[in-house]
Order: C-alpha cells, then structure tokens, then sequence
C-alpha cells in the first residue's frame, strides 16, 4: 500500500479509537424530554441526509494528482447514519460527480510512467464509504438543546472512477490522444465539519473531505508510485427518522436531562409537602373541633379534679379536698402543732452554701453530675441528724421557652430532692419548686449573668 494511504490509515484509527474511549465514557443521558440513563431506546438514532459540493484535485491540507489547475464541477452525495452515542456515530455514504483539471501555462503537460504526455482530464467518479463521525462539543451549558456540533470523519470504501485525460501536441507530437478506462480502488475518507441544528428533525451540514485512493490512476495518467486523491467541499441537509416523541440522539444534551430531572424530582417533593401541610391542616381543625366538644367533659374551672359538667360545688376553694361531686369533705379538727423552734448554726449553713456550689447538672437536663455527690451526702446527713426542713428552688436563665425554662427548673428542683431522699433524708421536709426564668438575680444579657440564673437554691428552716 502506497505511502500517503498508509499516513491516511493511521489518521482514520487515531478518529476512530478516540471516539470508541469516548463512546465509553460518554454521558447515555437525553435531552430535557428523556429520564437520565434510560439507554439508547428512548432516543431516536437514525438520519438521512443529502449534500452537494465541489470535487477538487488540490486537497487542502497539501498536494496534487499531478495536474494543478481545478476546474469547478458540481458533486453530489446521500447519506445515512446511525448514532451510537452522543459523541459517535455511523455513516454510509455515497458520493458522486466529476473531477476536472489540467495543467498550468507554467507546466505544460504532465508525463506519466509510460513517457505519454497529458494536458487535461476528467474523472466520473461513485463513491461508497462506512464512516465512523465523531461529535465535539455534545454537551452544551448556554441552552437546554444544542445548536451548534462541530464532528470529524474518517471511513473507508470503494470508489469506482472512469477518467477521460486529453493528450499534449507539439511539433513532435502533433496529435493530441484521448483515453479513457473504467477502474475501482479502496478509498478513505479523512473530513471535517460542522452542523447547525434548524428544528428537532432537521439540521444543515457543512462538511470538507479529503479523499485518499489505493490507486494512481484515478486521474487517468497513472503516475506510479503516486497515489491518486481528490476532496470535496459541501453543503447539506439532514433529516432524523423517528416519531416526534422522542428527541435524537447526537442533539441531546445530558446537562439539560439532569435539570430536567432536578426539576421534576424538586415539584414532586413540593406536592409532597404540600399535599401533607393541607393533610396536617385538617387534621388541626378536627382536633380543635373535637376538643372544643370535648371541652364542657374536660374544663375545672375551681381546680379540685372534678369537671366543670359533673361539678356539683363549683368554685370550691383551692386546696379543698371534694368528693366524686366536687363538693368539699368534712374536716375533722386537729390540734395545733407545737412550734419547735429550729436553731441553724453557720456551719449548717457552710455545708449548705459547698453543696449549692458545687451542685452541677447535664447541659439541657436535670441529671445531676457526679462530682456534686459528696457535697449532697453532707446536706442530707445535715437533715438527718437535725430534723432540719430544707425548701429547693429551681431557676433558670431566659434563653429558650417559658414553658420550657418553668419545666426544667421543676425538674431538676425534684432531681436534688430525690437524691436526698434516696440518702435517707425525711420526703415530708423537703419542698421543691421551680420558678423559671422568673426570679432572676442579674442581668440575662450576659454569658456570666445567665450563669448566676441558672441555679437551685436551698433553704434550711
């Protein structure tokens, strides 16, 4: 095989396998119409496309079949391809025309290996190739759908030619021959170009090729050992196959599909939502409308646990113990407790201040922590041993709810009763309440104040 075909072989598997990596590696994502990775069925894939242009001797990247000087004629060509992925696709071709040329007036005859001398000639030629079109620029981040591909091509064929070339005269050859024969020869059709897409189905092409032959004849003066060539600039329209439902393949843009997606799954979350705020939304005002039936069963308006519709002694006073009626119970007299007075000395009230402290509890709960232990152990022995009442007040800073602040002061006011208690300490003599954020001691503006607010305070009496 002739040198340039060889070089021509080697460029057409350079196209060929970068497009087969890239083909590997390419997003199988659609359009903004198709779901990302629903594979190569969910496209259309097929297209057909007719072109006309100018053949031409002179090849653009260099050189010449011997003759020099171009002569313009009309070439024509049908197209049908296949896309595998974004990025590669399959073309059969078929290219026909005429290819004219002759001599410049610098060089007046060209000889060929025979010794025959010739001015001019004209090829017919009909082509047919398998190409493999490489597609750049597949993904586009300005627009949903590509307007703009720029491909290359590489093939190989069969072309079959019919040259007609013109001899030289001169004095001493005075008759000019005229020949012509019929041949065929491998070809590889090495190109470039680009495509703009009108609609959906329909794009124009603009396209150059550089066609390279096994053959040095196909300008009919067969100078061997130079392999022949000729190129063909066009223009054209191509048109996809499939139904309008689907887009096609080599226009999709993956990046438009995965928005596409986003978008979707994003609207699908927000009817969720909404759909389970109305759902919440009913459900509040069947409750409210139950608990407002329910409210004459429920309501204690004097506080003594029986309901406002069974009530038969409504506002009894607060403490009074009732019956199932609501109405108060008989109080038996009591006698009078004798007053023992209490002494409290300044070292009864030291253990008290360590254990106030030293007491310590989880962030955010009324867990009381270990190393407050020893401190609690004094005061309940202080109890212990001197009958001494003890009242705990709980306090906190203002950060957070009231009604969160009120419950966890309660709690942790238990916390250290229950502690005592559980150290021996008499249950009846010690009083737990929790005050909130209502009694604080300095300002809740600052970190330190906050700290002094959170606090349980223990009365001895």
């Amino acid at each position: 095989m002739k040198t340039n075909f060889k070089k021509a072989a080697l460029m057409m598997t350079g196209v060929l396998l970068g497009g087969s990596v890239l083909a590997q590696t390419s997003d199988t994502g659609s359009s903004e119409y198709v779901k990302p990775f629903s594979g190569v069925a969910a496209y259309n894939t097929w297209s057909i496309g007719v072109n006309a242009g100018l053949p031409s001797l002179i090849l653009a990247t260099g050189g010449h079949n011997g003759f020099d000087h171009w002569e313009p004629t009309l070439g024509y060509g049908l197209s049908i391809r296949k896309q595998l992925v974004h990025s590669l696709g399959l073309q059969l071709d078929y290219n026909g025309g005429t290819v004219k040329g002759g001599v410049s007036s610098n060089v007046p005859f060209i000889t060929n290996i025979n010794g025959n001398r010739y001015k001019a000639f004209s090829t017919k030629f009909n082509q047919v190739a398998l190409s493999g079109v490489f597609n750049f620029a597949t993904v586009d981040y300005l627009r949903r759908k590509n307007a703009v591909q720029f491909f290359l091509n590489a093939g190989l064929g069969v072309v079959y030619y019919e040259p007609t070339v013109t001899g030289y005269t001169d004095s001493n050859f005075p008759t000019a021959s005229t020949s012509s024969f019929k041949s065929s020869a491998l070809v590889m059709p090495l190109g470039a170009g680009v495509k703009f897409r009108v609609s959906d189905g329909v794009a124009i092409n603009l396209g150059y090729n550089e066609n390279f032959i096994d053959a040095s004849s196909f300008n009919g003066a067969n100078q061997y050992p130079k392999t022949s060539h000729y190129s063909y600039g066009y223009g054209g329209i191509e048109f996809s196959l499939g139904g309008k439902s689907k887009p096609h393949l080599q226009w999709a843009n993956p990046i438009a599909s995965i928005q596409n997606e986003y978008l979707t799954e994003e609207a699908r979350l927000q009817r969720q939502i909404d759909a389970q705020k109305a759902a919440n939304d009913q459900l509040r005002a069947d409750m409210a409308t139950a608990a407002a039936n329910m409210a004459k069963y429920t309501t204690d308006s004097d506080g003594d646990g029986v309901s406002d519709f069974f009530d038969k002694c409504p506002g009894t006073p607060s403490g009074v113990k009732v019956d199932g009626a609501g109405c108060p119970l008989p109080v038996a007299a009591t006698p009078p407790t004798p007053i023992t007075k209490v002494f409290i000395t300044e070292e009864d009230r030291k253990i008290v201040r360590e254990a106030i402290r030293n007491l310590e509890f989880d962030f955010g709960k009324a867990t009381i922590r270990a190393h407050s232990f020893p401190s609690l152990n004094r005061v309940s022995q202080l109890l212990i041993d001197k009958n001494f009442s003890l009242k705990l007040a709980g306090h906190t800073d203002n950060v957070g709810s009231n009604d969160a602040n009120m419950k966890l002061s309660k709690e942790r006011a238990e916390s250290v009763k229950n502690y005592l208690i559980d150290k021996g300490a008499n249950a009846s003599r010690i009083e737990a309440t929790g005050y909130g954020e209502t009694q604080p001691i300095a300002t809740n503006k600052t970190a330190k104040g906050r700290q002094q607010n959170r606090r349980v305070e223990f009365t001895l009496f």
